[in-house]
């Protein structure tokens, strides 16, 4: 298998994360279900005085990205059953078949670890001084920037890897594509003003 056949089910695989995402980013800003618009911290703040993640990890972000996880998936699911040459590259499909039950279950664990696997960084972050929604710059900066845009795909990738064969080089270009799928789709809402920061 060539690069660009296993770049392609990469995406046919796993596009519906990116869908997910984005639309979870739109879904928080926007002005509903903002009972669900609170800190997942509380505003506590840890020993050293710092908080535990921050104001941008909210319940609203948590549960919408589970929820819009489930029916990302579910979509992109008929949208694959309507173009056959898809189906056929997407790994998930080709071990449990292309119904709702299997595409929901999968849709929610890919939101549930995307959501899940972002919270260690935040934590980091703040211990290390950088405040929610902030970079920073030099060696730090760069090394932070990375993990903003792998740690959520280190969690959906490990979810995919038990629903379906994923070698281990297959896991790393799964990781290293969506790095740069990552970047470019941040670059993209920042241009339309979705995102406040790069």
């Amino acid at each position: 298998m060539n690069i660009l056949t296993e770049i392609t089910q990469i995406y046919a695989t796993l596009a519906s994360v990116i869908i997910a995402g984005v639309l979870n980013m739109i879904f928080v800003k926007l002005p509903i279900c903002e009972e669900l618009k609170k800190p997942m911290d509380c505003g506590k703040c840890l020993r050293d005085g710092k908080r535990l993640f921050g104001d941008n990890k909210t319940w609203k972000g948590f549960l919408g990205m589970i929820f819009l996880g489930g029916a990302s998936q579910v979509i992109w699911g008929a949208v694959c059953s309507a173009v056959p040459p898809l189906e056929a590259k997407n790994q998930l499909i080709a071990v449990h078949g292309n119904s709702f039950a299997p595409n929901l279950g999968a849709g929610l664990l890919f939101g549930l670890a995307y959501a899940v696997f972002e919270l260690p960084n935040s934590f980091i972050k703040r211990r290390a001084g950088i405040m929610a929604g902030k970079t920073d710059k030099g060696l730090k900066g760069m090394i932070f920037y990375v993990i903003d845009q792998i740690d959520s795909l280190l969690g959906v990738v490990l979810c995919l890897s038990l629903l379906c064969p994923v070698s281990f080089g297959q896991y790393w270009l799964y990781i290293l594509v969506g790095f740069f799928t990552h970047s470019a789709v941040n670059l993209i809402l920042y241009a339309l003003r979705i995102r406040r920061n790069i």
